[in-house]
Order: C-alpha cells, then structure tokens, then sequence
C-alpha cells in the first residue's frame, strides 16, 4: 500500500496542491488496489461482495464504487475482535477500541505504516489549523483506547511540535500546566475547551491573558456560534478536525485557519460519498450529488491493518468544492449524527441546533442538556440551560421564553425550557453527554 515520503512538515505536502484530475486518476489507482486488497485478505468483504454480486474487477471508474456494499459498525462488531484485520497480528503494531457503550466496541489495527500515515495526516490538520514546528501543544485529548490522544500526539511530533500530553479531566491541572507551561496551541473536544475557559473564569483567571494561540478542536459536533463563543473568551483561532476510529482517527480532515470554511478531506488517503441515510441501497441511485445534505460514507484508499469499504459514519453533511486545498472536497460542519436525531412529535431535531439558536440570545451559556419524556403517548423535550453569569431573573425568563419561541420558529417543535442555576450541569471531560432519554423503554 502507499507510503508518506519524508518532507519539510512546515510546507504542505505534495498532495494538499494537486488538481482535481491528478487527485481522481491517484484515487481509481488506489481505489482499485484497495478493493481487490480487502476481498483477497478479509473474509467480510469476500462474503460481502460476493453476496452481493461483485467484484474488485468490476470497478472501472470511481463511479463504480455505488456498485459495492456498504460496511456498518454492526459488521464490525460481528467480526470482534480481530476478524476485520488484512495483516498477519505480528504485523499489527497497535491496536485502538471504540468505548462499546452501545455493545461490543469496534476493534481497529494499525501497521507501522498505517501509524507513519496516521501521524503524516494529524500533522497536516494541525498546520492548516496555523500550528507550526516549534510550537508548544498542550494535547487535553483522552489517551488510551480512544484513537483521539495518541492520534494527536502522533501528529504533533511528526509536526516538529513539543507535545504535552496532559490527556483529558484534571481541569483544574490542564489550567496550572497552561500558566507554567505556556503553550502555543490546545488539542480537545469544543465542549472541554469550554470547560477550561469556564474554570478559569471561576478561578479569576482571564482566560484571554494565556499564552493560547489554537485550538484544534474536534470527536464531537459544534457550531460557527460555539467557535465565537470559544474564539471571544480565549482570544485565540478555533479550527475544527474530523475522524473517526473506524476509518483511522483524527485527522481524516481539517479545517483551514485562514478560511474557516469546513473540513478539507485528505482524499488522496479516503474517498467520500454522501448518501441517503433514510434509503441507504447500494447501488449507483445510493450517491447524492456534492452539495445535497446526507449521511458521510468513507472507503479508505492506503490503510494496510483494516481497510474499510464504503464505511457508513452516520454523520450527517454535505460535501463542497476546495477552497484553502482547492484539489480537496470540503465537508460542511456536521449537523449531528443519524442515530443521534430526535424525533420528536414528527419533526427531527439535533442537539447542535439547538446550541445554534441558544448562543444567539444573550443571556443564555452553552451549557445544556435535553431531556426527553413520555406523558401517555406522546414525547415532550424539556431543555435545561444555564445563564450567563450576572443576569437577572427578569433576564432569564424572558430568555427562556425567547428560546422556547425560536425553537418553534425554526426547528418546529414545542418544548419546554428550565433555565437552571449557573455552574449545575455536567461539565465535559471529553466528548459530551446532551441527550438524556427518560422515556420507557419498549
């Protein structure tokens, strides 16, 4: 499979300047070794195809890959834990787990080649994010079997970069280490960056005066109004990363510092598709044209370990033409995941929606949650949120009830809204929790 030649990491690689043609022409080659790859070294997808009548042959033009069966987490978590691996294990050189709160977690390998190009891509991310070599990273992404930490730890160094692996919770130490360390740049989740800002407020500390330049910020949703809020309170550049551990971690794309527009996907490495989440059928009619909102799909194009065809993410995007990596399609924000949607009395609402219309009223923070319940039949949504600091209780209600209009206005639906005490919701220490369903279970 394709390797990353050596280079200087402060230029862009050879790749991030390619036109359009040059890009496709380097994606059938790969796309084409990657198919015959997978059906040849892993049982799944020689079941999987031939169940579904093709053949790694049948791929003539990058058109062709409609033809192919899509891989879902479920098939991962069938083949648990080893059974979706393409290399013999003496190859495998680390192996990476999805937490499995909803079941068996989803397994994936890495060979020493799979690390280097892992680590060639965060670097990538962190330089089109404004990072340089040299620069200090204070990296508050969870180590472990989460690909987030050591995914960004990996990139950092390959970045030329000093990386401080502080790893996620201890806020009130990410906070010491941030003052005597001052680094140039943080890696985390949007809402654990929050977190840290929010502590050094309560400390009386102005989170403005810390040596803070980036954010490199990503493993969860969040809006243009939560970049503000993040960019204001710590006077620094927020740029966004996406990945996921079933595709290869972090770093899969990034965002610009000077455009801020979406995520560039590194499609020299992955070849993205958007489809129908709702009528997912393989097949050419399955692909949405770029510009038209759907759920992500992804077939890497060098991965060794675990190649993964046509992987259905859930996320919900669209894809667009390159702007800062022209050669590149960009992925708008991510609106929410499929499995995430709430349904709620017909109409579909997610999570970063709400955040959108809360963090246009003044006096309401970001910090929220959802909580769902059952009376009789139908389903009822209460959104409990804190105030901003200093506001009154004139401000608040008639916050709550702003809030309550806006969400009908936009999204729908009716809701009920509880606007609750500054400081007395779950704060992140990582990705977080919004939705608490607390309707009966079937």
């Amino acid at each position: 499979m394709a390797d990353t030649a050596a280079h200087d990491p402060s230029q862009l690689d050879p790749a991030e300047t390619m036109g359009r043609d040059e890009l496709e022409a380097i994606q059938l080659t790969r796309l084409k070794q990657t198919l015959a790859y997978a059906y040849e070294r892993v049982p799944l997808y020689q079941r999987k195809f031939d169940d579904a009548g093709v053949h790694p042959t049948d791929l003539v033009e990058l058109d062709d890959l409609a033809k192919f069966p899509f891989t879902t987490k479920e098939d991962l978590r069938q083949e648990y834990p080893f059974g979706m691996f393409a290399v013999p294990q003496s190859e495998v050189v680390r192996i990476h787990a999805s937490s499995g709160t909803t079941g068996r977690p989803t397994v994936v390998g890495y060979t020493q080649n799979d690390i280097n190009v892992w680590a060639a891509l965060v670097a990538r991310c962190m330089r089109a994010s404004g990072i340089r070599p040299g620069m200090k990273v204070h990296n508050a992404y969870g180590y472990g079997l989460f690909t987030g930490g050591l995914g960004a730890h990996y990139g950092a160094e390959a970045l030329g970069t000093t990386v401080i692996p502080m790893s996620g919770g201890q806020t009130e130490k990410q906070i010491q280490l941030i003052q005597d360390f001052e680094p140039d740049a943080i890696m985390c989740t949007p809402t654990y960056l929050l977190t840290i800002m929010d502590a050094m407020e309560h400390r009386g500390i102005d989170p403005r005066s810390t040596s803070l330049k980036f954010a490199v910020c990503g493993a969860e949703p969040w809006t243009e109004e939560m970049r503000h809020e993040l960019e204001t309170g710590l006077d620094l550049q927020a740029c966004d990363i996406y990945g996921l551990s079933e595709v290869m971690g972090p770093g899969v794309a990034g965002e610009s510092v000077e455009t801020k527009d979406g995520n560039h996907i590194w499609e020299d490495h992955f070849r993205p598709e958007i489809i129908d989440p709702f009528n997912p059928a393989a097949g050419p009619d399955s692909v949405l044209a770029d510009g038209t909102p759907g759920e992500l799909v992804f077939t890497s194009l060098t991965k060794e370990a675990l190649p993964i065809i046509r992987y259905r993410t859930k996320d919900l995007t669209t894809l667009l033409p390159g702007t800062a990596r022209p050669g590149m399609r960009r992925m708008a924000r991510i609106t929410g995941r499929s499995d995430d949607m709430i349904i709620l009395r017909g109409v579909n609402l997610f999570p970063s929606q709400v955040e959108e219309i809360a963090l246009r009223i003044p006096a309401l923070s970001p910090h929220f949650q959802l909580e769902l319940t059952r009376t009789g039949r139908l389903d009822a949504m209460t959104i409990r949120i804190e105030p901003r600091e200093n506001t009154t209780p004139a401000d608040r209600t008639a916050a709550a009830a702003e809030l309550k209009s806006q969400i009908k206005i936009h999204i729908g639906s009716s809701c009920a809204v509880d606007v609750v005490e500054p400081g007395s919701l779950e704060r992140s220490n990582g990705k977080l929790r919004r939705i608490y369903d607390l309707r009966p279970k079937p």
